[in-house]
């Protein structure tokens, strides 16, 4: 098969991005796989794609570069397909409608999947009949707004499936959605094994990465570890990751006179490095689409305690078996959580053991083959429609003729 991915910026760093490229370096194993960029701001991407699987952008905002097109009087001008009713509509313009409509129309590919809302609505209007049309989901769709959803009621019709990263957002989509056709399936995001040996367990690291941003409750972290220092004041934290939150965070770790204990340790990539310097990782949001650090941390060997937020933790981590699920918003609780594995050596470690082995379904081989499963059965399922469609119309042509037959006739009788 010949797969190809559009995507928003696969130069940037991000979920969808790292599990876009996972994703399509293992498919590009068996099938002829490319991933187009909308945009391009650097010269490399921050994550390296395989060298089987091609890159490729539609438009150049490399300021120094000679293609540069943020100039382009069609880039100043606001975008008519890419909907207004999605959040990164701003960065969309007349000219990413057309250079994305000429990609499309050109396009020769067997399945063509589009990885954020706006770009979803690109491929139902726009991709090229006989194309499976696949719209991933990597948020969820209660977190979209109102206006956005009855876009996506409009438009998303036109695919063949829609995949979210959870079963949860899956059930969300048949329920409210209502895609007559549609096929809704729930395959998560692939996290590959890391290259390197698993944490040992030994070290009285808690390990917390994400953005810093205000659904990740790294304020609750903070305070949860707060009440773990009291008790065990050899055991310290690091957050990696970088956003708005820093300074506010910086601030609240030295009013609760932590900084001796708590290390904001800015982005790293990669992480693996450090997810095996720690013992436990942590998360502490209100709402993860799926759940990416917690798989990253469980696949270096390490238990997590994690809130159990809509929509991801819960269907990752077995409770008490290869990790930890607390309430959300809860410092206490998280603590708790904390303190049960870093007062336990031989739980943390059994925990750990299983949190390995667990973690290995979420291997990109795995979510590769169901990938592979369902873009078949969708060719296979849009042979079918469409000679069913072809036959369907030819009765329907063949009725309409017989009834404007019998019409004049009876327009002719009258007249006689």
């Amino acid at each position: 098969m010949h797969i190809s991915f559009l995507i928003h910026n696969a130069y940037g760093i991000g979920g969808t991005i790292r599990t876009t490229y996972n994703l399509a370096g293992t498919l590009a194993e068996q099938h002829d796989v490319e991933i187009v960029s909308v945009f391009r701001h650097r010269e490399q991407p921050v994550f390296a794609p395989s060298g089987k699987v091609r890159l490729r952008h539609l438009v150049d905002l490399r300021k120094n570069g000679p293609g540069y097109e943020g100039e382009d009087p069609e880039y100043l001008r606001p975008a008519a397909v890419f909907p207004a009713t999605e959040g990164r509509y701003k960065q969309y313009s007349a000219l990413t409608d057309r250079r994305i409509a000429e990609h499309l129309r050109t396009l020769e590919c067997d399945v063509v999947v589009g990885t954020r809302p706006g770009l979803n609505v690109h491929i139902a209007r726009q991709a090229r009949g006989g194309q499976v049309r696949v719209g991933q989901e990597h948020l969820t769709l209660s977190t979209h707004s109102a206006p956005l959803k009855r876009t996506l009621r409009a438009h998303y019709p036109r695919l063949d499936a829609v995949t979210t990263v959870t079963e949860a957002d899956a059930r969300t989509y048949r329920e409210l959605m209502r895609l007559p056709g549609v096929r809704v399936e729930a395959v998560p995001n692939g996290v590959p094994a890391p290259a390197l040996a698993p944490a040992e367990g030994d070290g009285k690291w808690v390990i917390a990465a994400g953005r810093l941003a205000p659904a990740k409750r790294y304020d609750v972290l903070i305070r949860a570890f707060g009440k773990v220092v009291a008790e065990r004041p050899d055991w310290r934290l690091r957050i990696y990751g970088a956003g708005a939150e820093r300074a506010k965070l910086r601030a609240l770790i030295d009013k609760l006179g932590l900084y001796n204990h708590i290390y904001l340790m800015g982005p790293a990539t990669p992480l693996e490095p450090e997810w095996v310097k720690g013992s436990i990782g942590a998360v502490t949001s209100s709402l993860e689409s799926f759940g990416m650090t917690i798989v990253e941390a469980m696949r270096c060997g390490l238990p997590v305690v994690s809130t159990d937020c809509p929509h991801g933790p819960g269907e990752i981590i077995a409770d008490g078996t290869d990790g930890l699920l607390v309430p959300v918003g809860k410092p206490d609780a998280v603590a708790a959580g904390l303190l049960k594995l870093i007062n336990d050596d031989e739980l943390r470690r059994r925990m750990g053991a299983a949190a390995l082995e667990s973690s290995a379904r979420f291997d990109p081989g795995r979510v590769a083959e169901r990938y592979e499963t369902l873009f078949t059965d969708l060719r296979a399922r849009g042979a079918l429609r469409g000679s069913l469609h072809r036959t369907r119309g030819a009765l329907l042509s063949t009725a309409f003729r017989a009834k404007d037959r019998g019409r004049a006739a009876l327009r002719k009788a009258r007249a006689s």
